[in-house]
């Protein structure tokens, strides 16, 4: 069937100032949402009170509002709107993050909608309160018989207490309804404990919190899902966090394709996220999901879902090729997976997986300099402030692209300085996570200490660590020779894994960029392009972007 022909008119709602823990991905799905329902013949008015994104801009919409994202400005924007050619119908809430959702939740409880017959599309009620509702959504998990960590919801410090009490330490506090986090952390000794869940019912505003048990050392892992309104489901990315349970996947480096999970883990995991996004409700868009893994017996947990399209759309978007938000809009208005086209094909349906024979490494950007007195250790609640993507053949090579992407005088994973600590102010470092933990497991790992010991300090796969082992073996190589002795398979060897010819000069402490240059130019090392085309090349790419490697 094609799209529903009674929706003529669209009230998107955006995601407000960019705040840390809501950026500007959300401007990229609004914008790309907007684009996607007028290409359709459908209307588009779109609120949002920050001027500075590009959804606002007056050509990405029919008609654009730059008013405070309140229940009083939606109703205003609707009696505006009535018996004019742009008379809403519907309202899609999913583009504008935690906001958007949690506002028209609020105009819905109003009876708003209802009122002036405007159908809210993407996602239903029943959706978002399930699933920001932590009692909610721990009482439908166990129903649709997947796992949920020890936990109880408190409304008060006394109920609180007496749970932890229960179950023990160390606990994690999950605040309801929030956005990035906010207000929740760890408790690992009981003079924490009140504070921690003062903190976490004050910034929900339901007032209550999940006490939930710290599920230390397991793994964390991310599924982006689009459904249709005939209920198919397609798995668009699975991302891996290379911190361990314990850091706001915002904060978290992460990889996609996921790089540690068996097959069997992640059949069990995928039929997991299916099975919860279907219980949430019947609506058809996005949808993100994360799970825990124990690392020793695949036992998987899950932690949250988000019926939305998320902060990692945007990611696994470009990580992909494939365009989530674009998809998410034309299922909202009625139209199917297999109706739709591949975007990037243009001969496939939208009712595929997408391959990826390279590897995604996204690291976050913080500006803890800008924040003096801030704790730079990192939690529950996020604290970047963007984050930065490679591309590349290998984890190492996207890792090292990454790096040096972050202007923060980082030339590559390889290079950042090199730490004054010892290996044993090192290991000891390494064990919170921080910003610069990555650098500091280098600086580890070329200081002597295992691999072994690395893994116990961090609990971070040991796959990973082995990685920063393979880059850190290179620059030792690299760090005995100058420019005219350096080997051509070493070179060769090195720009594989994403050595950059400015961080290879800094190694050598010998030579010039342009020197290395004319040396790589005369063997014949040069950068070829390949293509991001979200099939692995089995089908041929119409609109394709490119990455650059020394394969």
């Amino acid at each position: 069937m094609p799209r529903d022909t009674s929706i003529k008119t669209v009230l998107i709602v955006g995601s407000g100032p960019i705040i840390i823990g809501q950026a500007c991905e959300f401007d990229y799905s609004g914008s790309q949402a907007a684009r996607s329902l007028r290409e359709e013949g459908t209307k588009v008015i779109l609120i949002n009170s920050n001027p500075a994104t590009i959804m606002t801009d007056p050509m990405m919409a029919d008609k654009v509002y730059l008013l405070p994202l309140t229940v009083e400005s939606i109703e205003q924007i609707i009696v505006e709107n009535q018996n004019t050619d742009l008379q809403i119908d519907a309202v899609l809430p999913t583009m504008g993050g935690q906001t958007a959702l949690n506002l028209c939740k609020e105009v819905d409880e109003l009876g708003i909608w209802e009122k002036y017959g405007v159908r809210m599309i993407g996602v239903d009620v029943k959706a978002i309160d399930t699933a920001e509702d932590r009692e909610k959504f721990r009482q439908l998990m166990l129903q649709i018989g997947v796992g949920v960590a020890p936990s109880k919801v408190a409304n008060s410090l006394l109920e609180g207490k007496e749970f932890a009490q229960q179950i023990g330490l160390p606990l994690v506090i999950r605040p309801s309804f929030t956005l990035g986090g906010t207000g929740g952390g760890f408790v690992n000794t009981k003079d924490e404990l009140d504070a921690a869940l003062d903190r976490g019912l004050k910034a929900s505003p339901i007032h209550e919190v999940l006490v939930e048990k710290a599920l230390i050392g397991w793994k964390e892992f991310e599924l982006e899902l689009l459904r249709d309104k005939n209920d198919n489901v397609v798995i668009i990315c699975t991302v891996e966090n290379f911190d361990p349970m314990g850091v706001h996947t915002g904060d978290s480096i992460t990889v996609a394709p996921a790089m540690t999970l068996s097959d069997t883990a992640f059949q069990n995991m995928r039929n997991m996220a299916i099975k919860m996004m279907r219980s949430l409700g019947n609506f058809a868009g996005g949808c993100n999901v994360q799970f825990a893994l124990n690392p020793e017996t695949e036992e998987i947990i899950s932690v949250e879902i988000n019926p939305r399209v998320s902060r990692s759309s945007a990611l696994a978007s470009k990580a992909t090729g494939y365009p989530i938000a674009k998809i998410a809009a034309k299922l909202a208005i009625g139209y199917t997976l297999d109706e739709l086209k591949n975007q990037i094909t243009q001969t496939t349906s939208a009712y595929f997986e997408p391959a990826l024979d390279y590897v995604i490494v996204k690291i976050p950007r913080w500006n803890f300099d800008k924040f003096k007195g801030a704790d730079d250790r990192l939690g529950l609640q996020m604290k970047s402030v963007g984050e930065v993507m490679g591309i590349g053949r290998s984890f190492a090579e996207a890792v090292q692209k990454a790096c040096q992407s972050l202007e923060n005088n980082a030339v590559g994973l390889g290079y950042y300085g090199q730490s004054l600590m010892h290996a044993e102010e090192l290991i000891e470092y390494i064990k919170t996570p921080k910003w610069d933990r990555i650098f500091r497991i280098k600086d580890a790992l070329m200081a002597g200490v295992s691999v072994k010991t690395i893994v116990e300090a961090t609990k971070i796969d040991r796959w990973f660590i082995y990685q920063i082992q393979d880059i850190v073996t290179i620059e030792k190589q690299l760090a005995n020779h100058d420019i005219k002795s350096l080997p051509e398979d070493l070179l060769r060897q090195a720009k594989r894994m994403g050595f950059g010819d400015e961080q290879i000069c800094r190694i050598m402490k010998d030579g010039t960029e342009d020197e290395l240059y004319e040396k790589r130019k005369a063997l014949g090392i040069s950068r070829v392009y390949k293509m991001v085309d979200t099939c692995s090349a089995e089908f041929e790419a119409k609109t394709p972007y490119f990455y650059s490697t020394f394969e």
